[in-house]
């Protein structure tokens, strides 16, 4: 029986092991956490939208029947390709086949300042850490002394692609339906939201409709765009932009860009910028054909896709089934299927009843776009628990504008006991 290590149970890898589940493979999947995130909804329980148990799926409650599945919590350290062997932090194991799907994580741009100071949000925990910044904030500005009212008030997104888009937007919403019922004894109204982006446009990566339109119902919400704006630096209270000027704020959140978490051992001519890993049309890669890369690590060059496909969950779902079919196929001595993507359109939300979609044959915003954008994501949710406490969430929040979910746990330590 062959062995297949899969490095990382995000999106990729986790629907490649599902596809073998109970195959006459054996699997060992290895990921720092013990449960699938949900990336494209971090943004709402970094604004108390949501808990984030919600869009959070334990690996092993999801493999509870599978017999050749194994699971373990670790971190994959560096790769032997000349051995088929992995070491990790809790030991050495050997593969016939090594699926990298680690993803992507935040990319400062080799600004230390920025990387220990402003707030990423591609975990869970950072979403977490994120949102009990924005409420203590919150509470700090009710005595904060004069001078430093303006950075406390002031909440500065760096990056206006969907990511940084919706945040903003969320983030609108808050000071506008939330604040004034919880701090009667305070004008929140001073309160800034700041979206810079380097380029010309929100939403680079969509249509002109979609780019208008967000920039539109961001600006309607109250929420600050400055486009073709860099950012230089940051000392956690002032704000350096390229063109000299400087904000004061002590809440900087990076959605500018991202990079492939790289595994040490490969050969450098596979990696290129923005540390994704060349592979060609079946995943593999071109030095060891039995290492894959999937999803966001990967970059794939094909006819329709000269300059690789977007790094988005369906292109990281699609890939990991097409490799997983690869596999039985093998098995069967047929032939291997080229992987091209099928681009089934892109949407974003910015608020209540404004969000932008992109189809392949339409494009449209507003109301429509809205209700298409919750229910793609209801669906791609893992678990009829998550789907329903999600949704049930979402239709209060229709309903009241609020939720319940704005309570601070600061970190447990011994000395304040």
């Amino acid at each position: 029986m062959k062995r297949i290590i899969v490095a990382g149970g995000g999106f990729a890898g986790l629907k490649l092991a599902r596809m073998l589940d109970n195959r006459d493979f054996e699997i060992l999947l290895i990921d720092k956490i013990n449960h699938h995130q949900f990336q494209p909804l971090f943004y709402q329980v970094a604004t108390a939208a949501l808990e984030p148990s919600n869009i959070s799926f334990p690996l092993r409650r999801h493999f509870k029947h599978s017999k050749n599945i194994r699971i373990r919590l670790a971190e994959v350290l560096k790769i032997f390709p000349d051995q088929n062997k992995v070491k990790t932090s809790i030991g050495d194991f050997q593969y016939d086949y090594l699926i990298i799907a680690t993803g992507a994580d935040t990319n400062f741009f080799g600004n230390k300042n920025f990387e220990s100071l402003a707030y990423p949000m591609k975990s869970t925990s950072q979403a977490l850490y994120l949102r009990y910044h924005l409420l203590q904030n919150f509470e700090d500005a009710l005595s904060a002394p004069p001078d430093k009212i303006e950075s406390l008030l002031n909440y500065v997104i760096v990056g206006g692609g969907p990511t940084g888009v919706e945040l903003a937007g969320a983030l609108a919403e808050v000071k506008k339906h939330v604040l004034p019922k919880d701090f009667h004894d305070f004008d929140f109204t001073r309160m800034k939201i700041m979206l810079l982006e380097g380029g010309d446009k929100t939403l680079g990566n969509m249509s002109e409709m979609a780019s208008e339109y967000s920039k539109k119902y961001l600006e309607e919400l109250g929420v600050l765009v400055m486009l073709n704006t860099r950012v230089k630096d940051y000392d956690g209270v002032q704000l350096l932009i390229d063109d000299g000027s400087v904000i004061k704020t002590k809440t900087v959140i990076w959605a500018a860009g991202v990079k492939g978490n790289l595994i040490e051992g490969l050969n450098p001519g596979d990696v290129e910028k923005g540390n994704r890993i060349k592979v060609n049309r079946f995943n593999q890669l071109l030095s060891f054909p039995n290492i894959y890369a999937m999803g966001d690590i990967a970059i794939m060059r094909t006819p329709k896709f000269p300059n690789g496909h977007p790094q988005l969950a369906n292109v990281a779902i699609n890939q990991a089934k097409n490799v997983a079919k690869n596999f039985l196929r093998q098995q069967k001595n047929q032939s291997l299927i080229e992987y091209e993507y099928m681009d089934k359109g892109a949407l974003a939300t910015v608020g209540k009843h404004r969000a932008v979609a992109d189809l392949p044959s339409i494009k449209f915003h507003g109301a429509i776009a809205w209700y298409a954008w919750m229910g793609l994501h209801l669906v791609l949710l893992m678990g009829f628990k998550n789907r329903l406490f999600v949704f049930v969430n979402w239709v209060i929040a229709y309903f009241t504008n609020n939720s319940t979910l704005r309570l601070i746990f600061k970190p447990f330590s011994k000395r304040n006991l």
